[in-house]
Parts: structure tokens; sequence; C-alpha cells
């Protein structure tokens, strides 16, 4: 079962990612290995998702999926509603709702640049912690990296869409986690 979860999830991950596995060097090519491992991760824990709900790896699992909750829908709210996204934006290769014509700087991102890759590093993070291994941090580890790739590579990209006005956002909010970095 965990075989087939891994295939279809890497088919699924492949479609949406193809035109950005085309162009290595954008932030969606990073993105799509941040995925994977990310899949891979979640496959190696599925069997032992629910034992021993009650540890503490448990609780910290649940409260980083929460975290990533909240960071998704507000950041993905955000943009849909006031960044205007415009699919003639061409740049780099990117999904419908990252291609914003405007720069969001209010509500999540007053705080932090990338809440929707900060919500996939609190996720990945709960995968691990759903049942923690050598292999599990290595993954996860692994995972973090191309996230954080993908970070620095698409604030290259908004610096090239948007100039200072970007520059000049990057010097007052975090990366990824509020207040942290």
């Amino acid at each position: 079962m965990q075989g087939i979860i891994l295939i279809i999830g890497t088919m699924f991950l492949s479609i949406v990612s193809l035109k950005s596995i085309r162009q290595p060097g954008t932030h969606g090519y990073y993105r799509f290995f941040a995925w994977e491992f990310m899949l891979i991760l979640y496959v190696l824990n599925l069997p032992t998702w629910y034992d021993d709900i009650e540890a503490f790896h448990q609780i910290v699992a649940g409260i980083f999926f929460m975290i990533s909750l909240f960071m998704i829908l507000a950041g993905a709210l955000q943009l849909r509603l006031f960044g205007k996204p415009d699919s003639k934006r061409d740049d780099v290769p990117m999904l419908h709702f990252e291609k914003t014509t405007i720069l969001v700087t209010t509500g999540i991102y007053q705080y932090i640049r990338h809440p929707i890759y900060g919500s996939l590093f609190f996720l990945c993070w709960g995968f691990f912690f759903k049942k923690p291994s050598f292999m599990g941090a290595v993954i996860a580890s692994l995972a973090s990296i191309f996230l954080m790739l993908t970070a620095f590579v698409e604030e290259l990209e908004c610096i090239r869409f948007f100039g200072n006005q970007y520059r000049d956002y990057m010097n007052r909010t975090k990366r990824l986690i509020p207040f942290i970095w």
C-alpha cells in the first residue's frame, strides 16, 4: 500500500510540477523535490500514524499540523484576495495563485515573506514527529533544504518582477518563520 501511495503521489506531483521540472533553477523546480521528500516522509511514517497518539512526539506533530494549516490558509487566501493573480504573468513557471501582480505585504505577509513554504516546513516536521527516527530526520532535513532553496530562488524571481519594492519588503520581514527566520 505504501508503494502505491508513493507512486500515485509522485505522479501527481510530477504533473503539477511539469513546467518547473523542465526549467531547473526556478523555485518550482526545488519545490518539487521538497514535496517529494515530504511525500516519502509521509509514506514512511504512515503505518504508525495513529500509534501512541498521546505521546509527546504525537502532540508536537499535531501542533505543527495546526500551525501549518493556519499558515497555508492565511497565505493562500491573502494572495488570492490581494495579489491580483494574472495568468498572463509568465516570467517563470508558476502555479496560478502564484502569478501575483501586486506585492502582498499585509496580514501574515507583514511578518513573513513565504507563509506557504513556512506551512510546508511545519507540515514536513509534523510528518517527522509522527514517528521520529534517524531516517526521518535525514528526509525531513533534505525537504527543509529544498524548501529553503525554493524560498531563496523565489525571492530572486520576486526581485526581478517587483524590483526595489521587494527588496524593501525583504528588509522588514522574516523568510519562513514569523519573528525567527
